[in-house]
């Protein structure tokens, strides 16, 4: 529900225009004068403040001021009595949205104030188009196996509740494409969705664009800018990488999580924001806490509902239905027409040992398709180094004893790569769900070449 402001001495005025905008769905708040109306917006999420110029004491104009202050995108109506045109006037030079002037219309002042919510929606979507974020398409995950099905309902049990989501996972398992799936079955699906790569921004750099800040904040701050979380007012923010974020900015993280509100770079007061926070990492938080490279505070505030990706390796089944997908999806992208994948190349996807996981067998069917100059793709499009180390294979012409250790090698190999991939690499907890001694652990990984 969005928050109007009403600023009106009269009280039989500011008891009418409350009684209309909750009428129309609206929240309300009054204030009588300007030092209760600063107080409003420091301490509750406003979305609109509709104020009279002429107040006890100072005027109107100190309310727009503050309110442009703690919010650049938030819009300001000015009511004006008839005769006070050049008060609005001015008000209009210093950012207000329109004036309005007494007496009016209460369904023409209903309109302008919904128009003028409107255009703060447009105006924050096309902040965030300009940056060049995704288009808000619903994401499509691809697969049949266990693991991911076991993910992808877990997803679909936390995406509708307020609760900080921590992705973990390999880099390429999709962990953008998750926190997208997030956001689009929350109720937030109508605001924005903010990914921010932590690792892409320099460290000096990356406070401004999480934050904001303010014009003359520092050198080069030539104008006031919202920051992501700003922005992402009422939606999703995924921060990508948060293990990369260095500790004094991860202290202003965990003020904004834990009190909802921020401050730009130079700001004299805090701004209120409501937003869902989806964190991903590809490094073991945990032990990057043991060894005081990230707040304990922060991780178990961002580790409320953890979710690890699983890597290819554990989804071997979904490659087939993952390479028809992606050949359907770039065979209409390169606009080549329709192409198909032999069973040969299909067979030598999934012997294949994907590091860089689907994102890397996504480049290697966009790679393929260019290279094919047929209708189908073939082991030769596919430019694959198969002497890189893949799943075992039991050689079933050797003797009963020698097939028996390959089975066994073979399964303990994939056992343990299952449990450090669900750890992180946290050896320790790899152990205790393996049901192991940690020496015993480390002379198998050692053994089996899994370091």
């Amino acid at each position: 529900m969005q928050c109007i402001l009403i600023v009106e001495d009269r009280e039989s005025m500011a008891q009418m225009l409350r009684a209309t905008l909750e009428a129309e769905g609206f929240q309300v708040i009054t204030a009588r004068d300007v030092s209760a109306a600063l107080k409003k917006l420091r301490e509750e999420d406003i979305d609109l403040v509709l104020t009279d110029l002429k107040l006890p004491g100072k005027s109107g104009i100190e309310v727009l001021r503050a309110s442009r202050e703690g919010s650049a995108l938030r819009p300001v109506i000015v009511m004006t009595a008839y005769g006070s045109v050049e008060g609005a006037v001015q008000a209009m030079k210093l950012g207000a949205y329109d004036f309005i002037t007494k007496p009016f219309d209460t369904g023409h002042l209903v309109l302008l104030i919904k128009r003028a919510l409107e255009n703060k929606r447009l105006l924050a979507e096309n902040i965030l188009l300009k940056e060049e974020f995704a288009p808000r398409v619903f994401p499509v995950i691809v697969g049949k196996s266990e693991a991911i099905s076991a993910v992808a309902e877990k997803l679909k049990r936390v995406a509708p509740a307020k609760s900080t989501v921590l992705l973990m996972g390999e880099s390429g398992t999709g962990k953008e494409l998750f926190a997208r799936a997030i956001h689009c079955l929350s109720p937030r699906k109508d605001y924005p969705f903010v990914p921010i790569n932590c690792a892409a921004i320099p460290g000096e750099l990356l406070e401004s664009e999480l934050f904001g800040h303010e014009k003359g904040a520092f050198t080069g701050a030539d104008r006031t800018k919202p920051g992501k979380f700003e922005l992402a007012h009422m939606g999703t923010v995924f921060l990508d990488e948060v293990g990369e974020l260095g500790l004094p900015l991860q202290a202003k993280l965990l003020r904004a999580l834990q009190e909802g509100e921020i401050e730009r770079i130079g700001g004299q007061r805090p701004i209120r924001i409501d937003v869902r926070v989806v964190a991903a990492s590809n490094r073991d938080l945990e032990a990057e806490v043991a060894n005081k490279r990230f707040r304990e505070d922060l991780f178990y505030r961002l580790n409320v509902f953890p979710l690890t990706i699983p890597p290819l390796r554990e989804r071997r089944e979904d490659i087939p239905l993952l390479a028809v997908y992606f050949v359907e999806k770039y065979a209409a992208e390169l606009k080549i027409g329709n192409r198909t994948i032999s069973p040969d190349a299909i067979e030598m996807l999934v012997s294949y040992n994907w590091k860089g996981n689907v994102r890397e067998l996504e480049n290697t069917i966009e790679r393929a398709l260019i290279l094919c100059d047929g209708d189908t793709i073939k082991p030769g499009h596919l430019s694959l180094n198969m002497s890189s180390p893949g799943p075992e294979r039991l050689h079933m012409d050797s003797s009963l004893e020698e097939v028996s250790r390959q089975a066994q090698r073979i399964a303990e190999t994939e056992r343990i790569r299952r449990a450090l991939a669900r750890s992180n690499g946290n050896k320790s907890r790899a152990a205790e769900a393996l049901k192991v001694s940690y020496k015993t652990l480390l002379t198998k990984v050692k053994e089996y070449g899994l370091e």
